[in-house]
């Protein structure tokens, strides 16, 4: 992506347009970072009021943003505004430019606010969310599927009691890197490896978690 925009003469872009980016795994990549004018927006006078924070969906292949997507754009939001200078205001891209972007499904998460994935009104039922991928041995609840906790808090206290997850990020409900880290440690320790152990959970192994740490799965 920084390739495309620094190959586009005639934007002339002197950096990745975005001020972050976050990958499905809830990855919160660096772009223009803090207090830097971004570009993403189309428009110069958005582009001087606004940051950006692109959530790495299209409109094809993967189209609704993961739960750890959601819950990274939510860390960049965050720290945009304890450390950015940002205010309460958060808009999708077609609210102030005449675009599709950021498509259906994001688009309708801001209107609700934005809310953090993982916010339980009570108990400790592991809900899923399914993202098509490549055919996997740890997988979701169908074929060919992964499956992300809507509430991942259980399973970070299980991480922290298995010795894999710093307990001082053993509950801050947000799948980052470090949680899908410790539970490609997890994966590892019941046998994955490669793809199979890449952090993100599966079917068998949050099962597995689950048992040993007093949680359930609901599909």
């Amino acid at each position: 992506m920084q390739a495309a925009h620094l190959a586009n003469h005639k934007e002339n872009y002197s950096d990745i347009a975005y001020s972050f980016v976050v990958c499905p795994h809830g990855h919160v990549f660096e772009g223009r970072g803090l207090h830097k004018l971004q570009a993403a927006n189309g428009d110069h006078q958005l582009n001087l009021h606004h940051y950006s924070v692109c959530g790495m969906v299209g409109d094809s292949g993967l189209t609704h943003p993961t739960n750890a997507q959601l819950a990274g754009i939510r860390d960049a939001i965050d720290l945009l505004r304890a450390k950015g200078g940002a205010g309460t205001e958060i808009k999708g891209h077609r609210d102030g430019f005449a675009t599709e972007c950021p498509g259906e499904p994001l688009e309708t998460w801001v209107k609700k606010g934005a809310p953090r994935p993982g916010a339980s009104s009570g108990g400790i039922s592991v809900s899923l969310s399914h993202v098509v991928t490549a055919a996997r041995t740890d997988p979701g609840a169908a074929q060919g599927h992964t499956t992300f906790p809507a509430d991942v808090r259980p399973v970070e206290a299980a991480l922290v009691a298995e010795g894999l997850l710093d307990p001082a990020f053993g509950d801050d409900g947000s799948f980052g890197s470090r949680t899908v880290d410790a539970y490609a440690a997890f994966q590892r320790r019941q046998g994955f490896t490669g793809a199979n152990a890449d952090g993100i959970p599966g079917q068998s192994t949050l099962t597995a978690l689950g048992s040993r740490h007093g949680f359930t799965v609901a599909a």
